[in-house]
């Protein structure tokens, strides 16, 4: 079980269950949302917005407003749409939507692999992992400064398939990471 093998600073990239190391491929992407998702909202007045079940808010805090689309927090004073979006379309008992922040001026963020943007290493995480039929295999939770090894313990489980990040203390989904 991935939450079961333990991280040994020692063996380099190896990771320990039972006394045996093992390799681990590192080898991960994280994505964000597609801004083709959120174009509709974009600049759209603050009734049109309501309309829709969205708002527009301005950044009182950096950091505190993670765009979803950028993987940037927004600078003090930047505009923000706050809406909902369905980052667990699978159809199982978690499926799942929640609140996301999309900077209106946002390009969409393309990580390189194994890269970690600054905006998610910063928090706390929830890594929940999923099966490819989008059933919860396996959960943890770890400051972002400490992603890179729980997401190769629960990539070392082969049932594992994509990963979701959510910052933790607010339970907002981040992004989702899956094998490069």
């Amino acid at each position: 079980m991935p939450t079961s093998l333990i991280i040994d600073s020692t063996q380099g990239n190896r990771r320990r269950a039972s006394g045996i190391f093992v390799p681990v491929d590192t080898r991960f992407r994280i994505t964000a949302l597609p801004l083709a998702a959120f174009s509709d909202l974009i600049g759209l007045a603050d009734a049109e917005l309501a309309a829709r079940g969205a708002r527009r808010v301005i950044a009182d805090s950096n950091p505190g407003f993670p765009c979803r689309v950028s993987l940037l927090d927004a600078e003090v004073g930047e505009s923000l749409i706050l809406t909902s979006y369905e980052h667990q379309p699978a159809d199982t008992p978690y499926r799942a939507n929640g609140p996301v922040f999309v900077r209106e001026t946002a390009t969409e963020a393309r990580p390189a692999v194994g890269e970690v943007p600054q905006s998610v290493r910063r928090r706390l995480l929830s890594v929940r992992a999923y099966d490819s039929q989008g059933t919860l295999l396996d959960a943890d939770v770890a400051e972002g400064t400490a992603l890179d090894a729980i997401i190769d313990a629960f990539f070392a489980d082969s049932q594992v398939a994509y990963l979701h990040l959510h910052n933790a203390k607010p339970g907002c989904y981040s992004c989702r990471v899956d094998r490069a």
